[in-house]
């Protein structure tokens, strides 16, 4: 008999080749794309190797981007990006993305119309859970399921229970997907949703921008959600009409599907937040937290560097000047965000306020470089983790939030919007 699904069942009910699957079932199902990055990817190479596999599924279906160590930062990097340039070119793959076409691999996979609606989706990084904007089942894996993917094409899946959040109303001006998914997060807490579908629902759901949607599904890990995702809408499509490669497929989940629990957030009520050290779960509003004097703000990452992000911070810093003594770093997610940055004239803004722009990479979300704190420092990152020494120095402290909350900061010399 069957038994009504929950929309991400009903993805992987269709990739495991079953009219239906259930909460708890363990399923093997054919994959649209298998994502690495540089820091993942040799791993996951020397597995493949290991197994004794001389061949990949599908070259069109395998994404390689170097972006958490790119450029170079030392010889180690540089050696594991090798790794991976030799590999790209052994198996002739078409989607490896290198210096001067990658970006973070988050922003850089949609925007190249490589994941799109109804996708089943796997990356060896967290925050693969990113693509359920598209309503795409995508979610994080080891290096070792990355490497099986690689050959084969299916991995394995315990399909997950799920938890509706029904989004009400309209955000007030200055609140966005960044405030929606903290806010959330400070109700679950982070293992609120362990291993469970974060489904978005509700009237709301329609003032979520595509970028709003990328930056709540990609925090769904923080959660400790398995996925988190949208139903494809007419903002999806039009996001994918004439970008995406595939064949869009919609799913929906049943009106009778069953929900551990059901959360609803009016958005009208929502005001800035962040999260203060060391969990993404400690939510406070930012007008809260005047007292808390910073050294370095980050705008970037697969979390908030899209233009929207980019547009929001050069809005507050037009005619603006960062405080001395704080350091601004942005970090456009893509080539492409960046050219449109120079384009509107967001790159002149920026170090007109006194900013720095880099090149799309990872770096400093995750202590890697370009942004690394010292002992006793404090940032505002538009980032997606503010664990003990995640951007470097263990007494080192990250406030997460919006690139709106962020650039203000960076005005005010103290977290707290203008």
């Amino acid at each position: 008999m069957k038994t009504a699904m929950t929309l991400s069942q009903k993805i992987l009910a269709a990739h495991a080749g079953s009219d239906f699957v259930r909460a708890g079932q363990l399923v093997t199902a054919k994959l649209d794309m298998v994502l690495g990055n540089d820091i993942t990817t040799p791993v996951a190479i020397s597995e493949f190797e290991k197994a004794g596999c001389d061949k990949v599924f599908d070259k069109s279906k395998i994404s390689v981007v170097l972006d958490h160590f790119t450029p170079n930062k030392d010889i180690k990097s540089a050696q594991q990006c090798k790794r991976c340039r030799t590999f790209a070119k052994k198996f002739d793959l078409d989607n490896f993305f290198d210096v001067g076409e990658m970006g973070i691999e988050h922003a850089l996979l949609p925007e190249k119309g490589l994941v799109g609606a109804g996708d089943l989706v796997i990356g060896a990084d967290s925050h693969t859970c990113t693509y359920g904007a598209l309503g795409a089942f995508s979610t994080g894996v080891g290096s070792t399921d990355m490497a099986y993917a690689l050959s084969t094409g299916r991995t394995w899946f315990k399909v997950p229970s799920a938890i509706k959040v029904v989004l009400k109303n309209k955000p007030a001006a200055n609140v966005c997907g960044k405030d929606v998914i903290l806010h959330l997060i400070g109700i679950t807490g982070v293992d609120g949703a362990l291993y469970k579908s974060l489904e978005f629902v509700g009237d709301g759901v329609k003032y979520m921008t595509m970028d709003d949607r990328f930056t709540i599904c990609n925090m769904a890990i923080e959660a400790g959600a398995k996925n988190g995702i949208f139903e494809c809408d007419d903002v999806t499509y039009e996001y994918l009409e004439g970008r995406y490669k595939g064949e869009i497929r919609r799913y929906a989940a049943d009106e009778d599907a069953i929900y551990e629990r059901t959360i609803e957030i009016d958005l009208s009520k929502l005001s800035p937040v962040a999260a203060c050290p060391h969990l993404p779960s400690n939510v406070k509003s930012a007008s809260e937290l005047s007292h808390v004097s910073i050294d370095q703000v980050i705008i970037g990452s697969c979390t908030n560097g899209r233009i929207s992000d980019m547009r929001a911070a050069a809005q507050v810093w037009k005619n603006r000047k960062v405080k001395r003594g704080v350091r601004a770093i942005v970090i456009p997610a893509t080539n492409e965000i960046y050219l449109q940055c120079v384009k509107e004239g967001l790159i002149e803004i920026f170090i007109s306020a006194g900013a720095v722009v880099s090149t799309p990479t990872c770096g400093p979300c995750l202590g890697g470089h370009m942004g690394i704190l010292a002992e006793n420092e404090k940032c505002v990152a538009t980032t997606n983790r503010n664990f003990v020494g995640r951007m470097g120095h263990i007494s080192s402290e990250i406030y997460l939030a919006s690139p709106y909350v962020a650039a203000c900061s960076a005005v005010l010399g103290h977290i707290g919007v203008l």
